[in-house]
């Protein structure tokens, strides 16, 4: 199971040079004129996590595997998308098929970069996509609607779908995202089978010029504004620096090169962890001489799912979960260590895994 963001934005924001820089690659052609992209670019990313070195060395690990974090570059679209302008279909159902939406804006003044308006005006930008993210499932839902009541003419139907299903057709009407009501766990879960656009969680980022990459400007201040009313966040992104920084290969060249601009990170290693919050992930650890790797969880998930993201047979004949934490794996210095001052931890079937957890796993074959 993998999880991934999508990166949408109008044509000319800076998504393809955003996604080359993420992926250290020139797969993603940034040309200066709409649709230039039509095939998704798909690429993976690591997510960079302090704790799995300390783990490591810990056990002198011969190999070390971080997390990885899908991004995919959706086309540019249009006003009229949801209709067919612009291949506006086909690069919505790209879309569908995403966990969690990375909404590029553009926020830097550029007269060599055409615009799909004549004025450059972040809000009207956000609001011509997610526009067209309602239409898109407000049509969507019009139509299951009619299928199901076709498909059970004379029959009785689920009620508690059929409801469902009609407010989410009033909030749609009213302009308003799905991710920002107040549907229940059982709504949701009708919901989520639908694969609806305004449901997906959606972070902004801001493409902003070099000097305004640490404190943003004037049209950046407006996005967060806009990201505070949503409950979400606005990240201050340079594509172009960050295309830059990601050719350095030498690590004290490219910390001198950030220091220079006044940055500590790089801002895409912040929007890969936003990424991971995005989608309510965590991490756990299996750790030995051979091999410390992270895997990517969602929050909440249990044992034995957990460890069917290593092996289908460890959830098949699970027995027990050995479990460590990572701040007492760190304080005792290993497993062994663990193990003589009991912060070893036997864990069964109802054990929900936590951040940070290192597991090994004890099953039948």
């Amino acid at each position: 199971m993998g999880f991934n963001c999508g990166i949408l934005g109008l044509p000319n924001v800076g998504k393809s040079t955003l996604f080359n820089a993420l992926t250290s690659t020139q797969q993603a052609e940034s040309k200066n004129y709409p649709f230039c992209t039509i095939e998704p670019n798909i690429g993976k990313v690591a997510v960079n996590d302090k704790r799995l070195q300390s783990i490591a060395n810990i056990s002198n690990s011969m190999s070390v595997i971080s997390n990885q974090l899908e991004f995919v570059d959706i086309a540019g679209l249009v006003k009229g998308a949801s209709k067919g302008e612009g291949l506006g279909n086909k690069f919505l159902s790209n879309l569908a098929e995403v966990d969690a939406i990375v909404h590029v804006v553009r926020c830097f003044e550029d007269s060599n970069i055409t615009h799909v308006d004549k004025n450059l005006s972040p809000l009207n930008d956000i609001e011509i996509i997610e526009t067209e993210l309602v239409l898109s499932d407000y049509s969507k839902v019009v139509n299951i609607i009619e299928n199901i009541k076709k498909k059970n003419k004379g029959k009785k139907i689920d009620q508690d779908l059929m409801q469902t299903l009609q407010e989410t057709i009033k909030i749609l009407d009213k302009g308003i995202f799905l991710n920002q009501s107040d549907f229940d766990r059982s709504q949701l879960k009708i919901l989520s089978d639908y694969n609806l656009l305004t449901l997906k969680p959606t972070i902004y980022v801001s493409n902003v010029d070099e000097l305004s990459v640490c404190n943003g400007n004037q049209l950046s201040k407006l996005v967060d504004n806009y990201a505070k009313i949503k409950n979400t966040k606005n990240l201050k992104i340079s594509a172009k620096i960050e295309s830059e920084i990601s050719i350095i290969e030498d690590k004290n060249e490219k910390k001198e090169f950030l220091e220079s601009i006044g940055l500590q990170d790089n801002s895409l290693s912040i929007l890969i962890r936003e990424g991971y919050k995005l989608l309510d992930l965590i991490t756990f650890f299996t750790s030995g001489p051979k091999e410390t790797r992270a895997w990517t969880i969602k929050n909440g998930t249990l044992a034995p799912d957990a460890g069917a993201r290593i092996h289908t047979d460890f959830k098949k004949g699970f027995i027990r979960a050995e479990v460590i934490s990572y701040n007492d794996f760190l304080s005792f210095k290993g497993e062994s260590n663990c193990k003589e001052n009991g912060k070893l931890r036997l864990e069964g079937k109802e054990y929900l895994v936590l951040d940070g957890d290192i597991i090994t796993f004890r099953f039948n074959v």
